[in-house]
């Protein structure tokens, strides 16, 4: 009798911790539990953090429930032991993936032009010794990380990063540069400001342009209005200039290795995920294909926990990833690269002379 009154006690003392542990929240064994009022909560905490507001009939209602899904997904993917990554409640939290894709990256695919300037300056030889790691922000050639809006200029923030890289490199000045401009003034065969565009055409513009200003002067707005204001003026203040650029060779992760350990390198990514949209920390390991659609600068490499990465700054604000970097999957067995990564990598070049000048160019 007294053993059975035991294992009554017991019985009931392991239900009322089951319950304790569904009510506030915490992890069961591979699951993490929730009521509706904690997601309320959360997303209600999420809103403020992210400066969003919700003022339309039944809008708050249908991007709540979006967010719990997301949740799900997210909590479904972090309970999974050894995960090489982990998902988070990102400033995309309350979008659908295909929302997502349709608002930050290109409805068609980048693809590298045929005029291509191909080089063999960072191709990859037997016998090169390259470095086991490599990361240009602690090299100063870096600028905090940026953030496009709801605006597709990805391409922009991709090609001024690796300017604003190489001119650190060479002149010892970092200074941030105005993605602005080129959305608003490169409006060539290709490059459509906010619809989108390709890295190589705007270094063909700052070429041409004798140079690019300085976000100071010309800051961003994420708007796509089709006028530029340097042309409107008669006149800009280019503060950096670039003698050229090239293309990286293609589909070769050890080239692309070879040309991050000497400067940031502009390329383009299939970035559609669900996991990508998501993405907090570790080493990104997931599924994803070669539509590229969306341009960033790998600003490094290394490797953690036996996973080889790129350092790649994105240019969604700092609330996104890690602090806005992701760390991308490195040599895969496929020569497109995790993510395509290395189909369509390209840098500007330039002589070591000093850059922070006057110059009033016409447009």
């Amino acid at each position: 009798m007294a053993t059975r009154i035991i294992s009554i006690t017991s019985a009931l003392l392991i239900l009322s911790v089951l319950l304790l542990s569904s009510s506030t929240g915490v992890v069961t064994g591979t699951e993490t539990k929730r009521n509706e009022s904690e997601e309320r909560l959360m997303y209600e905490r999420w809103l403020v953090e992210n400066r969003k507001n919700y003022n339309g009939l039944g809008e708050n209602e249908r991007r709540f429930k979006i967010f719990k899904d997301n949740l799900k997904f997210i909590d479904e993917h972090n309970s999974v032991q050894n995960r090489t990554y982990e998902l988070g409640l990102t400033l995309f939290a309350d979008l659908t993936n295909d929302e997502f894709r349709a608002i930050y990256l290109r409805k068609k695919k980048m693809e590298r032009t045929k005029d291509s300037v191909k080089s063999e300056r960072y191709l990859y030889k037997e016998g090169d010794v390259l470095p086991d790691e490599v990361d240009w922000r602690d090299k100063g050639a870096v600028v905090p990380v940026k953030d496009q809006g709801n605006c597709g200029s990805c391409w922009a923030f991709s090609a001024v990063g690796a300017v604003e890289g190489i001119n650190q490199i060479k002149t010892g000045e970092l200074i941030s540069l105005s993605e602005q401009e080129l959305v608003d003034c490169d409006r060539g065969f290709v490059n459509a400001g906010c619809d989108g565009g390709i890295m190589n055409y705007a270094f063909e513009f700052i070429m041409k342009n004798v140079g690019i200003e300085s976000d100071q002067d010309y800051p961003y707005t994420a708007n796509d209005l089709g006028l530029c204001n340097a042309a409107k003026n008669n006149n800009s203040r280019v503060v950096v200039t670039i003698d050229g650029y090239e293309d990286v060779p293609r589909d070769d992760e050890m080239s692309l290795k070879k040309a991050v350990s000497h400067q940031p390198v502009s390329v383009a990514i299939e970035a559609s995920s669900q996991a990508f949209q998501l993405y907090k920390s570790g080493v990104l390991t997931g599924t994803c294909g070669i539509s590229l659609d969306h341009g960033v600068v790998v600003v490094g490499y290394g490797s953690s926990s036996g996973e080889d990465y790129w350092i790649i700054r994105n240019s969604w604000g700092s609330n996104w990833g890690e602090s806005g970097y992701v760390k991308l999957q490195r040599n895969i067995d496929d020569s497109f690269g995790k993510c395509g990564v290395a189909m369509m990598a390209s840098y500007p070049t330039k002589s070591s002379f000093p850059s922070s000048f006057d110059l009033v160019s016409e447009i």
